[in-house]
């Protein structure tokens, strides 16, 4: 008894149970069958964002750089949650092994910090575009746009990083059940019996600095885009520099405003039923919905995809 009360004290678990609506039985096959169609959606769209800013020699600017980023960053978001998430609801076991939850939650967490740098980036480059058009292509130019994409990988792997030695090192006390879809830090630290002020505190300085400080620098490039968009004289001027930007702040509402409610409060404190949907918005909405919004609201992206079409309608007659 002693010794099993020490490996039930000391060890960690060897799985963990992931709630989700299991709780809510009927609603388990509507959100499977959503979630299904959802990750189909990000799937396709992203990889075709990704194909044509690629492929097509009319998408080589650094902006449709920084979008195949971000499609992929979007496209590694669905793969690391949904099919788990998809597994689970479809299944009578709701289980994910203690390695397999350790791989989730830093890959997620190496991701969504990545993508906070991305989307500084692109507000970098609409600055730029809209307030130094004459110098656009000296400023903004490729080697600068690929250390800018580097940085915001390794900035991610390294928040990660940290984040995965504290975590791995709380003790659960037996405690296996996640009231959640997936494996993030949050929900950890909510599920230790130990004493986590350090990792609260961690945790909150480093997406103090990984949130807090790209949206700062998107605000700041967008109160300059708005101030120079409002010196041009023709409306139609304006309503085209306006709609440069347009999808990307729209992206930016979608990433920034759950992740503000998720990790700008102590983890601790936190309402795990709210914010278990949150994170299933995150983590499957949004990146659906990203390509859809560039394809809709840019006429480049939506050549592109026709002329990539096009050429795979070419292929399957031949």
């Amino acid at each position: 008894m002693r010794s099993d009360n020490q490996s039930f004290l000391g060890d960690p678990p060897k799985h963990f149970i992931l709630l989700g609506v299991s709780d809510r039985p009927w609603l388990e096959l509507p959100l499977f069958v959503v979630l299904l169609v959802f990750y189909i959606l990000a799937m396709l769209g992203n990889i075709a964002i990704i194909l044509v800013s690629r492929l097509d020699p009319q998408l080589q600017s650094p902006m449709y750089l920084f979008l195949s980023h971000l499609s992929f960053l979007d496209l590694c978001y669905t793969a690391t949650t949904a099919p788990q998430m998809l597994v689970n609801m479809g299944s009578s076991r709701k289980t994910i092994s203690y390695g397999g939850c350790t791989v989730q939650y830093a890959v997620f967490h190496w991701l969504g910090c990545t993508e906070c740098i991305v989307l500084a980036a692109m507000a970098l480059d609409r600055y730029v575009a809209v307030c130094e058009p004459l110098r656009y292509a000296i400023v903004m130019h490729r080697a600068l746009c690929q250390r800018l994409v580097a940085v915001a990988w390794l900035s991610g792997f390294s928040n990660s990083l940290v984040q995965v030695v504290l975590t791995v090192q709380l003790p659960f006390c037996g405690r296996q059940v996640l009231n959640n879809f997936f494996c993030e830090v949050p929900a950890m630290i909510k599920l230790s019996c130990a004493d986590t002020a350090v990792n609260d505190a961690t945790l909150a300085v480093l997406v103090a600095f990984f949130v807090l400080v790209p949206l700062a620098l998107i605000l700041l490039s967008y109160g300059f885009i708005t101030r120079a968009v409002l010196r041009i004289r023709s409306s139609r001027g304006r309503r085209k520099a306006f709609g440069t930007c347009s999808s990307h702040l729209l992206v930016v509402s979608l990433f920034y405003l759950p992740a503000i409610y998720m990790y700008l409060q102590p983890p601790s404190s936190y309402s795990q039923e709210q914010g278990k949907f949150i994170s299933l918005f995150y983590s499957i909405i949004t990146p659906t919905l990203n390509p859809f919004i560039y394809t809709l609201r840019n006429k480049d992206v939506k050549g592109a995809l026709r002329r990539l079409l096009a050429k795979l309608w070419g292929l399957f007659r031949r």
